[in-house]
């Protein structure tokens, strides 16, 4: 299957959507924030299908990471998350560079079917 990248700097987020993943077969890695999501991305063990990346973090936010990731790995999808209107209107304006962002709280079927729609969008696109 896909290798995903969680990055978010709730720990039960993570282990949540992580297990969602790991459920459909996804090779799932996560960062708790976004300078160590950059560095996983650029390591050795081959490129990521998916980033799926809180937009509220310290350190870097998702937003900032989005803009990088997409600059450096251009082939990697982008999905964003966020529990907060204003952030979700910081991100429209991302259009190019992120599938979507996706609203918390959310359930394992509704994360599930995002990842999976984003997927198969950034495969239609190589």
């Amino acid at each position: 299957m896909s290798r995903v990248l969680i990055v978010d700097d709730e720990e039960s987020m993570r282990l949540l959507v992580a297990r969602a993943l790991a459920m459909d077969g996804h090779n799932v890695t996560t960062a708790s924030d976004g300078a160590e999501a950059l560095e996983i991305l650029g390591g050795t063990d081959g490129p990521f299908d998916l980033m799926l990346t809180d937009i509220q973090m310290p350190v870097m936010d998702g937003i900032a990471l989005a803009l990088s990731a997409a600059r450096d790995f251009p082939e990697v999808t982008i999905l964003l998350m966020t529990g907060y209107a204003e952030q979700r209107e910081r991100a429209s304006g991302l259009n190019a560079i992120a599938h979507d962002v996706i609203s918390k709280p959310f359930s394992v079927a509704d994360i599930r079917t995002a990842v999976a729609d984003a997927l198969a969008s950034g495969k239609k696109a190589q």
